[in-house]
């Protein structure tokens, strides 16, 4: 029997038991943190590591883990069966199917133009809010689409996940990332932004423009089908408005009012219900529908939540610091071009165990700025290695919750993810490297 690659539980199973492991080949230890009164995180104090008691995780530590990993997701876990059930309901009700028809048949001739303006209105949203999660619940449209214009379902999510998190990695303004580590290194805001602008603009551009021309299914054999015109009904054209409308709603309440899952999730919520009434499938339907939409999102919701579990035995068992201490110490010697290169590689690695870019930059920013000032390079260095590498480590790394559970909503194996993006990802991570390299000087 020929084996079958690991199934995205076991592969994050896999990842929880080496962490509990490394905690007994890494010695425990901390830097002092202190309160950063402009973003209101702890930020570590550079050059105050020190080894502390061992911490080794036990068999029952690691299997604790993993309610552990859920309870603490348990707000983002919320957010994914409240807007997984409400689009389930919206799908229910044919105003999705109805939509989508429509707007094939309004791009029937001009499709790249429909897959470009998704790869930038999706950009522009993991840019300015880092749109994530909020995608799990939009695979079965994703995945509607992808039949309906005949192409590769993976092309498709990397058009729409992948392009907001290209646009978050290489984004000015993402406020968990590019901003967030700015302002731990005391950097002016306005510094910059021409620069991050100009090899933004470039990374959407190259990532859309290969996944539109390589995205397309070459199945020769696959019937082709008249494209008529859709009229849209009137219930279905509400359903769509209160639908994507909400989603305006959500990112306004992220931007202006400092939303969180919990108020997304009440808002789907309602969403929901709303549409599935206007869509006459009345109180009982509209609650089978939402209950049959949990279902279809509960195993999207166990991913993020198991993806916590690593990072949970790596914090508890103190040898998160170590790794980073370990990572960054041997780049003080080297020259100033192998230095920037080395930290760029190390931001990568470093975001496998830490997988959340707010994190890694009050994690690795503190670090990296006394590096770049010890090498007599400007600061802005020290933030677009972490910037670029992280964002784009979101596309691959298993650890990343919200990217495994789009891909698993979608239907699409991580064996399979990683077969038709590593080429894509090399190209934009080779971007970003390029772009480090010319700040040395244009920052100099």
């Amino acid at each position: 029997m020929k084996p079958s690659f690991p199934h995205p539980i076991i592969i994050l199973l896999g990842f929880i038991i080496l962490a509990g492991l490394s905690s007994y080949f890494v010695q425990s230890g901390r830097y002092d943190r202190v309160l950063d009164l402009e973003t209101g995180r702890e930020v570590i104090v550079p050059g105050s590591f020190q080894a502390i008691e061992d911490h080794n995780a036990s068999i029952y530590d690691i299997a604790l883990s993993v309610p552990e990993g859920i309870i603490l997701g348990a707000d983002l876990v919320a957010l994914i069966l409240l807007i997984g059930g409400a689009f389930y309901v919206v799908e229910k009700t044919g105003a999705l199917q109805e939509g989508i028809e429509a707007l094939i048949y309004r791009f029937r001739n001009r499709k790249y133009l429909l897959l470009y303006f998704i790869g930038f209105v999706f950009a522009f949203c993991g840019g300015t809010i880092a749109m994530q999660e909020e995608l799990i619940a939009l695979a079965p449209i994703f995945v509607l689409l992808a039949k309906k214009i005949d192409y590769d379902i993976r092309a498709i999510i990397a058009l729409a996940l992948g392009s907001a998190l290209v646009g978050a990695s290489f984004s000015p303004v993402n406020p968990f990332g590019s901003l967030l580590s700015q302002t731990i290194a005391e950097l002016d805001f306005q510094e910059g932004f021409a620069f991050r602008v100009v090899f933004m603009v470039a990374a959407i551009l190259i990532w859309c423009a290969y996944h539109i021309k390589y995205g397309k299914l070459k199945n020769l054999n696959s019937e082709i089908f008249e494209i008529k015109p859709v009229k849209i009904s009137l219930r279905h054209t509400l359903i769509l408005f209160l639908t994507f409308g909400g989603i305006g709603v959500m990112a306004w309440g992220i931007i202006y009012q400092d939303w969180g899952y919990n108020e997304m999730s009440a808002l789907f919520f309602v969403v929901g219900l709303s549409c599935g009434l206007i869509g006459k499938l009345g109180i009982n339907g509209t609650a089978r529908a939402y209950t049959e939409g949990f279902g279809e999102m509960i195993f999207a919701g166990i991913i993020v939540g198991l993806a916590r579990s690593v990072y949970l035995i790596l914090q508890n068992t103190a040898i998160i610091d170590p790794i980073i201490h370990g990572i960054f110490v041997p780049l003080e010697s080297l020259p100033v071009q192998f230095a920037a290169i080395g930290l760029y590689i190390s931001q990568a690695i470093i975001h496998i165990p830490v997988p959340s870019t707010s994190g890694q930059a009050v994690l690795t920013t503190p670090l990296a700025v006394p590096l770049m000032d010890l090498l007599g390079v400007s600061r802005q260095v020290a933030v677009l290695t972490y910037q670029y590498a992280a964002g784009l480590m979101d596309l691959i790394t298993p650890t990343n919750g919200g990217m495994m559970a789009v891909i698993a909503a979608a239907g699409i194996k991580y064996n399979n993810w990683i077969g038709y993006l590593w080429k894509s990802w090399l190209l934009l991570m080779g971007l970003g490297l390029i772009s480090v390299l010319i700040a040395l000087f244009w920052f100099a």
